[in-house]
């Protein structure tokens, strides 16, 4: 059984004294769990002094985005190689913010995926189709292709270490979410797609997410289908009680 992953991805949300205060509640409450990673990915100045607090506890500190070289006078960005030097374990890549406003492509998000295995990162590359490819019946071929792009020169046993997180960019931060069935068949779609690319095996380890809307009283129903092992969760992972509660679900769902 594939482990699950539950990751909060908390945008340009909080200050620093905010984000302290959710990982020193998070860290007093988060039990225990062999069956679910527990992980969110704060605003990269807060990396390191999270990443401090949560040392061999159950929550895990990832990264919102990464450059794709070492370093380099590109002002602004995060290096994988600064995160590797933090031993953060995740980075979310190709999220469709990203996409939308800072004009990342699919040949941009390879150059990263590669670079996230190259700097022992755990990319989480996020994929999803927006609503006028959905209601044209193009969602299995968009993001089939999404991944085919993400994943060019990745190898079969790094594969099966990534993360796809299946995000419709219309379910976003609208209330809105694709029933736990669509869901379900798109992340499928997406298993088939890396069997195709690699094999039968990659495509069985491979961990799947959902992301839109996802809230503690939808996400059971999600995670009871067979192809989502996990969630990619925006303003629910932004409260301590709704984070620990998604984990105590994903633990017994």
């Amino acid at each position: 059984m594939r482990k699950r992953i539950i990751a909060g991805n908390w945008k340009m949300y909080k200050t620093m004294e905010e984000a302290k205060q959710f990982v020193t509640e998070v860290n007093e409450r988060l039990p225990q769990s062999e069956q679910v990673d527990a992980v969110v990915c704060p605003p990269s100045l807060y990396l390191a002094a999270l990443q401090s607090m949560t040392e061999g506890r159950s929550l895990q500190i990832g990264a919102q985005t990464m450059h794709d070289v070492a370093e380099g006078a590109f002002t602004g960005e995060v290096s994988p190689k600064m995160l590797s030097a933090l031993h953060i374990p995740y980075v979310i890549l190709g999220h469709s913010e990203r996409r939308q406003y800072f004009n990342e492509t699919d040949e941009t998000v390879n150059k990263k995926v590669l670079a996230a295995f190259a700097n022992q990162l755990t990319p989480i590359v996020c994929v999803g189709e927006s609503l006028a490819e959905r209601e044209a019946e193009k969602t299995v071929e968009t993001v089939a292709l999404q991944v085919q792009k993400a994943f060019e020169g990745v190898t079969a046993e790094q594969a099966k270490n990534a993360i796809i997180a299946y995000e419709p960019i219309w379910a976003i931060g609208t209330g809105k979410t694709a029933t736990a069935e669509d869901a379900n068949i798109v992340c499928e779609a997406i298993r088939v797609e890396i069997d195709h690319l690699y094999d039968e095996q990659t495509a069985a380890a491979i961990r799947i997410q959902y992301g839109g809307s996802v809230k503690p009283g939808n996400l059971g129903e999600l995670l009871s289908m067979e192809h989502i092992d996990g969630a990619l969760v925006g303003g629910a992972s932004l409260e301590a009680d709704s984070f620990v509660k998604m984990i105590e679900v994903a633990s017994h769902a």
